[in-house]
């Protein structure tokens, strides 16, 4: 059965140019495309075993070396909940989730079945964090598709890197356990929205990295973009730095959040002083 793609890509890329109209119809790619994250919930509770069944599928992600660098919180401790909560206080969907989660990276574990097997060694140079992010993230964003495939709805809070003393300390995290991101999960209470992403254009390279084209490609972004939404002037960050802009895209609210506000820069520190060395 032939099929195409085109409502699907327009609504996360802005338009629908590129594609044929002979691709297999396969309804996982269209769903993934439509994909949105969700903040409200309904009070529906997240039964036990689809939790654990998900969370199965999400470590089956592909992992570096077989090594499993990733272990995953579970906050149902109320005070606990209510703690992370209060660190992002503009993020209430942390606190009123019917479930969030913690991924974690893990680079102490191997470290202890190398003890455990006569083989120490140090797991806390650069490649031992790289191998443990990258392993957390693809659990993370296979727990994600998972969870979704079944009707949940989710939203990642990385943020909480910004507070990576006070998680540890909430979360009882040892050294070489660090939190990657955040995440609520649950039933939504609306359907949210399909975030336009940058082309491929942009994001695609041919045998070598090339942006030459790179001005007029996040012109015409954003110029898509904002004939969905464009954030009021009220909305604009930091004017009293900035000033107001008579246009204002999505690259200029990126370029400005960046600049204004850098994030994680305590997470270097809170890193080294729980023995990662990045040699």
């Amino acid at each position: 059965m032939s099929a195409n793609y085109r409502d699907e890509w327009r609504a996360r890329f802005g338009d629908g140019d590129g594609l044929p109209d002979d691709l297999a119809e396969l309804a996982e790619l269209r769903r993934l495309l439509l994909r949105r994250t969700h903040r409200r919930y309904t009070p529906r509770p997240v039964e036990d075993g689809l939790l654990r069944l998900l969370l199965g599928a999400a470590f089956s992600a592909s992992s570096k070396s077989d090594f499993q660098q990733v272990s995953v919180v579970r906050v149902v401790e109320h005070r606990r909940r209510e703690r992370l909560a209060e660190l992002v206080p503009d993020m209430p969907w942390i606190g009123t989730a019917p479930v969030f989660l913690v991924f974690c990276g893990d680079a102490r574990r191997l470290e202890r079945i190398g003890e455990l097997r006569g083989h120490s060694q140090n797991n806390g140079r650069l490649e031992g964090f790289f191998n443990a992010a990258i392993d957390a993230a693809l659990v993370m964003q296979t727990f994600i598709q998972a969870a979704e495939s079944a009707g949940l709805g989710c939203c990642p809070i990385s943020v909480i890197r910004n507070h990576a003393d006070a998680v540890a300390t909430i979360l009882e995290l040892p050294d070489k356990v660090f939190p990657v991101a955040g995440l609520c999960l649950g039933y939504p209470a609306a359907d949210g929205f399909v975030s336009m992403r940058l082309p491929l254009a942009v994001t695609l390279h041919t045998d070598r990295y090339d942006d030459t084209g790179l001005a007029e490609a996040i012109d015409a972004y954003d110029r898509r973009r904002a004939g969905r939404y464009t954030p009021p002037r009220e909305r604009q960050r930091a004017p009293e730095r900035f000033g107001y802009a008579d246009f204002y895209g999505w690259s200029e609210d990126k370029a400005r959040q960046a600049a204004a506000s850098p994030e994680g820069e305590t997470f270097p520190a809170h890193l080294r002083a729980r023995g990662f060395t990045f040699d």
